[in-house]
């Protein structure tokens, strides 16, 4: 019976507008520390590589095969909570900062190297917030999905860059992190 469940839950989530969901561990980054984010099928999707011998934060994502795909670090001693995406060839996605904060919720942006910005809000650090490009809906990050008590989701629009969101959601995860 509680498989059947499971299964209705994700056939309502992935029928009609193919949103794309990805399983991430909370508090998920620690440098030295190698993780996978996997579909809600469980299918290992991006490795994400924690080095741990660098001078500042960075993370590797990467595909299956272990070829990279975009490094996720801390930017140098110029903006206070921000981190910098980049392709395999060093170049920028994003910037990932923190906008505002406010008692109830918080504000990030990501600013898209060749496309529009998105903005954060919802709760950070309880993993329910939303990912919009000014308009619509991008990205939704939440832990309804999942029962696992250190695991969220993230659900991608069609037509979304996985690589970019995913990257920022690693980005989001680490500044939130109190104590940082």
């Amino acid at each position: 019976m509680l498989r059947g469940r499971r299964a209705e839950r994700r056939e309502e989530r992935t029928d009609g507008d193919q949103r794309v969901h990805y399983r991430m561990r909370q508090r998920l980054v620690s440098i030295g520390d190698d993780y996978w984010i996997e579909t809600d099928r469980g299918e290992r999707a991006y490795k994400v590589d924690g080095k741990a011998l660098r001078l500042r934060k960075t993370l590797i994502l990467e595909d299956p095969d272990g070829r990279e795909l975009a490094k996720v670090q801390e930017r140098v001693a110029r903006v206070k909570d921000s981190m910098e995406v980049e392709d395999a060839d060093g170049h920028r996605m994003a910037l990932v900062k923190k906008a505002l904060i406010s008692p109830l919720r918080d504000r990030w942006v990501v600013k898209i190297g060749d496309g529009p910005d998105l903005d954060i809000q919802g709760n950070i650090l309880d993993h329910e917030y939303t990912f919009t490009d000014g308009r619509t809906a991008v990205a939704t990050v939440s832990k309804k999905w999942f029962r696992v008590a250190d695991t969220y989701g993230v659900e991608i629009a069609p037509g979304q860059d996985p690589v970019v969101v995913l990257a920022a959601t690693v980005a989001v995860d680490m500044m939130a992190q109190p104590g940082r």
